[in-house]
């Protein structure tokens, strides 16, 4: 990797961040997932919990065509692999992603990994009924002869699970905001109050949170993706952080803290990425099991988008995704003004079958 995006080097890397950007540009209409050299050299330059390689296809005169780029675990989840790969559109049908596919298993199988897992995106789902695949969990749908579901499905891949893209616009009126919480927290009663951080979290917090994120590996639906239990630690949270950091990526996080024991029972994070002021990613959301039914996934989001409007002030849409059964979050983002925007459909290659 180049020291820097200005380095000598950095071709390579200025031209796959291109051709990602225009491959995923075309798939989705907008510019909302752009992302800048710096951001992606920042985030290939932490491996320490994932190895990242990437691969670039380019013509004889070095325009680049297409890429591959994959995740290989290296603590947890050591039998896994994602595969993403784009070709531009006006070089497809020349078996450009059939070699890039090619080469991921050789990659995988060099790896020791026995699945991959990968995701077809959709601006719409299609309507119910004949020409439609539906996953092993039985709820959302993806069309049949998409080409990409078509490329995946030939290829043996199994359609697991759908997750539901859903945009926000923002600002949220402030009074909506403040009688969703107000409604949250009278439900859930002067037992939790919200806690704030931005891009580092407080040394009080830094255990509590990386147990939030190791638990996001397993109470959220999963579908039949092969998953096991991703162990976080304070380490590994300022080792992200300063990943973020490199990349010109600001964290918003609110958490419920449970107050009688001092311990965090929900948290969510908006991401705000470099050089665009109006588009925000809603990641993470959850509430530990044994904090469920007190109405803390609305308590922590609503507190998070009021805060966001004091932050970003130029935001002007939020997007998150969601797995089609996870009816309790769905809702919440229903009640707060998300509306449904295209999907996702989840597949796993089984390298062991």
């Amino acid at each position: 990797m180049p020291e820097s995006v200005d380095a000598p080097g950095a071709g390579p890397l200025l031209a796959l961040t291109d051709v990602a950007n225009r491959v995923i540009a075309h798939e989705w209409g907008n510019h909302d997932y752009d992302r800048t050299p710096q951001e992606v050299l920042g985030a290939l330059r932490d491996q320490a919990y994932v190895r990242k390689p990437r691969f670039l296809v380019t013509d004889d005169d070095g325009t680049p065509l297409g890429y591959l780029a994959m995740l290989l675990p290296l603590q947890e989840n050591t039998h896994t692999a994602y595969v993403e790969i784009g070709v531009l559109p006006e070089h497809r049908g020349q078996g450009i992603g059939s070699a890039l596919h090619d080469h991921a298993l050789d990659v995988a199988r060099a790896a020791g990994r026995r699945s991959l897992t990968g995701s077809t995106d959709h601006r719409q789902e299609p309507p119910a009924g004949d020409g439609t695949l539906v996953p092993s969990t039985g709820t959302g749908r993806v069309a049949a002869d998409d080409p990409a579901v078509r490329f995946v499905a030939s290829r043996g891949w199994q359609l697991e699970q759908v997750a539901r893209r859903s945009v926000l616009p923002v600002p949220v009126d402030p009074d909506v905001l403040a009688a969703h919480r107000a409604q949250a927290q009278a439900f859930a009663g002067d037992e939790y109050r919200i806690v704030h951080w931005g891009s580092a979290a407080p040394d009080e917090w830094v255990d509590e949170y990386a147990t939030l994120n190791t638990r996001m590996s397993t109470d959220v639906p999963l579908g039949g993706l092969d998953f096991e239990e991703d162990v976080w630690d304070a380490t590994r949270i300022r080792t992200t952080e300063a990943q973020f950091v490199d990349r010109g990526i600001e964290l918003v996080v609110a958490a419920a803290e449970h107050v009688p024991t001092h311990t965090l029972a929900a948290y969510t994070v908006l991401m705000l990425p470099p050089e665009n002021e109006e588009f925000v990613h809603q990641e993470d959301t959850l509430v530990l099991k044994e904090h469920r039914g007190r109405r803390l996934g609305m308590l922590v989001k609503a507190a998070n988008l009021q805060r966001l409007a004091e932050v970003r002030p130029g935001a002007r849409r939020v997007a998150t995704w969601n797995a089609e059964e996870n009816s309790y979050m769905l809702r919440i983002n229903i009640d707060l003004g998300f509306a449904p925007s295209g999907g996702s459909g989840e597949w796993q290659l089984r390298l062991d079958a």
